[in-house]
């Protein structure tokens, strides 16, 4: 895994249960906003989806965009943790 692979997955792991970010917030956040398609494939290549949450990373036009597991699986994810956060309220 390469270093910024590293940063992708350490950024994504800050986003709370419920709530998305896009691939370009990912890129700026950790210094390389014309990354964002990098952004993409160092998702795509998380080892453990589930648990590094890359479901909740989406494009910027608000599709959800592709997900390793599926992306019908992703929107389900997506769903699943909005209850879960409208629950902890």
């Amino acid at each position: 895994m390469t270093d910024f692979e590293r940063r992708v997955l350490r950024k994504v792991l800050k986003i709370p249960v419920g709530e998305l970010r896009t691939y370009s917030w990912v890129a700026k956040e950790i210094g390389s906003p014309k990354s964002f398609r990098a952004v993409a494939n160092a998702l795509h290549k998380n080892p453990y989806p589930i648990f590094i949450p890359c479901h909740r990373v989406i494009k910027n036009n608000g599709e959800i965009g592709g997900y390793s597991l599926g992306r019908h699986f992703k929107k389900e994810l997506i769903n699943l943790e909005k209850k879960i956060k409208n629950v902890l309220k």
